[in-house]
């Protein structure tokens, strides 16, 4: 069994005092600051843009997790790179050419990652795993938080997890929408090996204790 990362979405943190909350998950236990880009167009919310992520990257050595969530994403890849984000994943959707959005994250020199709506088939990522470096599966739609959990992207995980091991490769598979101490168990039996955090972290009493919960479940 591999290990568990835990990356807290900053879309749950108290937006007050961001740079106090980004040191207290570090120091709680969280592997990854998972930070959601949205544009009011690509998905019917709007959060922060790369001047966000370039401010808060003094307060944390953790690694940024920058799921871009905006159409077209292209223009924007050198942004996100030059403010901070150690990895960049984005929608097959989001442009016409996956393959050439995917050479271009990794000549910033970032990792990168593929994310998969609830509607989206696996088979777009055939093609494409030596470019990889994570697959997101969002088990809702993205957008907003605290979205219950679609249960049916658990048959989606399992497969990508057959993939991902056919490929030899190692390519983080994360999962994100509805992830709870419930559903948690679920993620990792399919073969999920991060998973993202919103309001079963931010909404908790004790930081450490929700990251601890969410790695412990087997």
């Amino acid at each position: 069994m591999p290990d568990i990362r835990i990356a807290p979405s900053l879309l749950a943190a108290d937006f007050s005092r961001l740079g106090e909350e980004v040191r207290a998950i570090e120091q709680a236990g969280a592997d990854w600051l998972h930070l959601d880009i949205m544009d009011g167009h690509f998905v019917p919310n709007i959060s922060f843009g790369p001047s966000l992520i370039k401010a808060l990257r003094p307060h944390s050595k953790m690694p940024f997790d920058v799921h871009l969530m905006i159409a077209p994403a292209d223009p924007y890849l050198a942004a996100f790179a030059e403010a901070g984000a150690d990895l960049i994943s984005l929608h097959p959707e989001a442009g016409p050419h996956i393959h050439r959005s995917l050479q271009t994250i990794r000549a910033l020199g970032k990792k990168a990652g593929v994310v998969l709506n609830p509607g989206t088939p696996v088979d777009v990522l055939a093609h494409l795993m030596d470019l990889v470096d994570l697959i997101l599966v969002m088990s809702v739609n993205p957008g907003f938080g605290g979205q219950s959990f679609i249960t049916s992207q658990l048959s989606k995980i399992a497969t990508l997890r057959q993939m991902i091991t056919a490929s030899g490769r190692d390519i983080a598979l994360q999962v994100d929408g509805g992830v709870t101490v419930k559903t948690a168990p679920d993620c990792i039996a399919a073969g999920a090996d991060v998973l993202v955090a919103g309001t079963a972290v931010f909404g908790a009493p004790d930081y450490a204790a929700a990251i601890t919960s969410l790695k412990g479940v087997r």
